[in-house]
């Protein structure tokens, strides 16, 4: 996951050694903020004379036309304006270059995104537009999941709270870019929170519930029932690599991945008619209570001798509530 850096969020240093700084520190994206005001180009020009880091735009206008020749005069790579204060359909000229985005806020529906599918990612404002220093609303967890299954070749930003623990969970959700500004520079060094934004051991405030796929939006079978092909279906039509196997009540039996079916096909190679649910579960996965918080997550797997990329979530009862798909993961890193 890339981390964009809130230029204006430093307000004691002059901007030139703000983004010589970040420069510095190797930052991925540069973060400008523009309040309807295309003298911010100013800024970015300079900036271009200092640095070749990729600048990232965001726009919050109700006038974006007047903000083309400043886009082909002084291209960036990436664009974004906010779809809330829009009071004319957006139609960004072809010959601007740069990866167009949509961002919204929290209340705003992510089918809003419908209208602007031919754009390359939509980015979850996660506070308060212009608010620095704002909390992370956890009902973006939901928006992103919703964003990621309805358009799963798009990439998703997010910008607001972003901290270390938050930072841990977006890149576990694949989210590409994070946007940091009073975090970042409200750290001892920028160095300093980058090596927090970015790190894999973090302690967290948040549970594994807050922001594990709920049972709802996974796939799974009933044991009960549940024959070979209709397993193998819900492996498939889930879509997502593999199939909880539940019980009564939700109780967690077991689960189906690809590398189950994969195991018992090598098993019965001559006899694959022969294949029986008791072949495909795995009847002793690795779980995760939902209360859990990240840093217990953490330990789990380090503590496991193979790599896990699915973590059933229980609750102390052993009835299943979610799932932790890694997966996303790899996403977020590419």
């Amino acid at each position: 996951m890339k981390i964009s850096a809130s230029i204006y969020s430093d307000k004691q240093r002059p901007l030139q050694k703000v983004i010589q700084d970040l420069v510095g520190h190797q930052i991925d994206l540069l973060h400008v903020d523009c309040n309807n005001d295309t003298g911010v180009f100013e800024d970015i020009r300079n900036i271009r004379k200092w640095c070749n880091t990729p600048i990232d735009l965001h726009i919050i206008t109700d006038d974006p036309e007047k903000f083309y020749p400043f886009l082909k005069e002084c291209p960036v790579e990436y664009i974004t304006f906010q779809y809330e204060n829009l009071s004319v359909p957006l139609l960004i000229p072809h010959d601007i270059p740069g990866k167009k985005g949509l961002a919204i806020t929290t209340p705003t529906s992510i089918e809003v995104f419908d209208e602007y599918s031919d754009m390359d990612f939509i980015l979850i404002m996660a506070t308060i537009p212009g608010q620095s220093g704002g909390v992370f609303d956890e009902k973006n967890f939901s928006k992103i999941r919703q964003f990621r299954r309805s358009y799963p070749r798009k990439s998703i930003h997010v910008d607001g709270g972003v901290n270390a623990e938050v930072s841990f969970i977006l890149r576990n959700m694949g989210v590409s870019s994070s946007v940091s500004g009073s975090y970042l520079f409200g750290e001892a060094s920028v160095g300093n929170a980058l090596m927090n934004l970015t790190q894999r051991d973090i302690e967290s405030q948040y549970c594994v519930k807050d922001f594990m796929t709920p049972l709802a939006e996974a796939p799974y079978i009933k044991i009960n029932g549940a024959s070979t092909k209709t397993i193998l279906e819900s492996v498939e039509n889930g879509k997502m690599g593999f199939s909880l196997v539940l019980g009564e009540n939700d109780i967690l039996i077991g689960l189906v991945s690809s590398a189950d079916i994969r195991k018992a096909l090598l098993a019965k190679i001559d006899a694959h008619e022969t294949i029986t649910p008791e072949d495909l579960i795995n009847k002793t996965p690795i779980s995760i209570i939902g209360n859990a918080t990240v840093n217990d997550l953490l330990k789990k797997i380090k503590s496991c001798p193979f790599p896990i990329m699915y973590l059933p979530v229980t609750n102390q009862e052993g009835n299943a509530i979610g799932i932790v798909n890694f997966v996303h993961l790899i996403k977020g890193e590419i």
